[in-house]
């Protein structure tokens, strides 16, 4: 077995088609298929299931692309890693952050890191929770930010900032007449929050309240950044939510913001790392960066 063969299974295994594939490839149709029938004479078991209707993975084949995935994973952070290091870092670490939703209080964290270890290259990266989990676990990614706990086995989730859930309106709107908003005026307006699908269920105690006070589900717009939502606030679409700390950075005087009349309604920013069976090595050991990142928040 060898590399081509995993490449060639691997761009088959995305287009389900060989003239596609073999394009991508640049190699002729007759080549792909001996390759493919090579690999699944090595491996013993069918990868695909060829018949008039097109081509489709085997359950034995699902499997073993994502082995083969993660392998390719690993294949490019060695390389990543070697070129790091010819240019005179030490290593890489890998951050993931929530798309569109980056809490301002890493920029600090960030640059402390770059200080305390400037041989050590950061990378940043905007991936979706699912996306977070999955580099987490097959060792893409050293660390992620997220705001939910709900991220299955072998990834640890562990609160980092826990601000205050703070109500975001346009400038003119009827509910700026509240010192502190009302759940049950709130839910009388469409609410603007994020989506699920990208971020997880950031707040279930939002959840729960706002489920009690409507009674049944009322009009939701779904967006997948902080700044989709303030526009669409601030153009009187709906009642949006914002963690305080973030909100303040935005600089936005078409958007206003009131505390919920409601108590301990939070939203909590969690650092994920895999847990202390995962083998996903970084340039700064994991119980280092932590300790800074506890330190900043002491300070």
């Amino acid at each position: 077995m060898e590399l081509r063969h995993l490449r060639c299974f691997a761009v088959l295994a995305e287009e389900l088609h060989f003239t596609r594939a073999a394009e991508r490839l640049h190699i002729e149709q007759s080549p792909l298929s001996r390759t493919i029938k090579e690999l699944e004479d090595e491996l013993g078991a069918l990868l695909f299931d060829r018949d008039r209707r097109g081509t489709r993975l085997t359950q034995a084949g699902a499997v073993f692309l994502q082995d083969v995935l993660r392998l390719f994973s690993t294949l490019e952070l060695a390389r990543e890693n070697v070129k790091a290091v010819s240019s005179g870092y030490q290593g890489i670490l890998r951050i993931a952050v929530p798309c569109g939703c980056i809490d301002p209080r890493l920029s600090g964290f960030l640059a402390r890191c770059r200080e305390e270890d400037p041989e050590v290259e950061i990378r940043l990266t905007e991936a979706t929770l699912a996306e977070q989990v999955r580099g987490l676990r097959s060792g893409s990614f050293n660390v992620g930010f997220a705001h939910t706990t709900d991220v299955g086995d072998g990834i640890v989730a562990e609160p980092i900032w826990i601000d205050p859930l703070v109500v975001a309106v346009s400038a003119r709107h009827p509910l700026l007449v509240h010192k502190q908003v009302p759940l049950e005026e709130l839910v009388r307006y469409p609410l603007v929050m994020a989506d699920p699908r990208l971020f997880g269920r950031s707040n279930c105690e939002l959840d729960r309240l706002l489920h009690t006070a409507m009674g049944k589900p009322g009009a939701v717009e779904h967006v997948a950044s902080m700044d989709m939502m303030l526009t669409l606030v601030a153009a009187g679409y709906g009642v949006g939510f914002a963690n305080a700390a973030r909100i303040r950075v935005c600089h936005r005087p078409d958007v206003v913001t009131r505390p919920l009349a409601a108590q301990n309604v939070t939203h909590t920013t969690y650092l994920l790392r895999p847990d202390s069976g995962a083998d996903t090595p970084s340039a700064i050991p994991l119980d280092r960066f932590m300790a800074r990142l506890h330190a900043q928040i002491d300070e």
